[in-house]
């Protein structure tokens, strides 16, 4: 699948059914991924191996209850892809809920950059220590 939308809703979509197979599928092997903030998951993180291990610690952290979905259609601008979200998680004695926006360049089918922006990111970093 080549168009950038379609990978990036498809992507989205296995990120809300917790399909963790599917969403490494949509991630290029030399994927750079840009986790803003002050926190353990913070900077950039480069391939795949990488990127899945992050989004484990972050399940691991959040026992489970880290999830993230789409608030509007992701918007197109050549290979870019705006994804407007929204995401929670819950650990003991802490909350987290906020919206955000993940800009996603796709090539040939493939997540290949990302860079994460949060609408509280003090409150995200707290959350993730």
């Amino acid at each position: 699948m080549s168009d950038p939308v379609a990978v990036v809703q498809q992507y989205f979509d296995a990120l809300a059914a917790k399909d963790f197979a599917t969403v490494a599928g949509f991630l290029a092997d030399d994927i750079v991924w840009h986790q803003p903030g002050a926190n353990q998951f913070s900077g950039v993180r480069s391939g795949a191996g990488a990127v899945n291990a992050m989004i484990g610690g972050m399940m691991e952290i959040s026992e489970g209850t880290f999830e993230l979905s789409l608030t509007a259609p992701p918007m197109l601008n050549g290979d870019l892809v705006a994804a407007p979200i929204h995401f929670t998680a819950k650990r003991a004695g802490a909350d987290l809920a906020q919206d955000g926006v993940d800009l996603l360049k796709v090539t040939n089918g493939k997540i290949v950059e990302a860079w994460l922006f949060s609408a509280d990111q003090p409150a995200e970093d707290t959350f993730w220590g």
